[in-house]
């Protein structure tokens, strides 16, 4: 009923009939860079965090996430951010929540590569800007 395919994909081969050049990365690395990307947004909202409210928790954090980073990258280093506090920026909570959405996405591209190291770490920020803003809730309330 149905007529066969009678050529290749054009997806399989080039033009030339060789198979195709471009580098294709294997889904580990896709998951590394994925799994660096959210780390480092992270990073640049707790070094956000620390410009506007600064505190030694957050300073470790910055470094264990800049060492995460620098593991996934390969050894190259996250540029990092120098905010100063800017008064007329988000409030906290905002900044908290943004924060706590990160370290969500980078726990979930972490178990999916089973990368306990990084999957601890994003649970452990999850945590901490959870607190964070029931705090800010606790305060505003009372």
């Amino acid at each position: 009923m149905y007529e066969p395919i009678r050529t290749k994909s054009v997806h399989s081969t080039t033009m030339a009939g060789t198979p195709s050049d471009f580098p294709h990365r294997s889904r580990e690395e896709e998951l590394d860079i994925q799994l660096a990307a959210h780390l480092a947004a992270l990073l640049a909202v707790t070094d956000e965090l620390r410009a506007a409210a600064p505190s030694a928790d957050l300073d470790a954090a910055a470094l264990r996430l800049a060492q995460q980073v620098t593991r996934l990258r390969g050894g190259r280093t996250p540029v990092r951010s120098t905010l100063a506090a800017d008064p007329a920026g988000p409030p906290l909570a905002a900044v908290h929540e943004r924060a706590h959405a990160l370290a969500g996405r980078a726990l979930l591209v972490a178990a999916s590569r089973a990368d306990t190291a990084a999957a601890i770490l994003a649970a452990q920020r999850m945590d901490a800007h959870a607190a964070a803003l029931a705090e800010k809730e606790l305060s505003t309330a009372g």
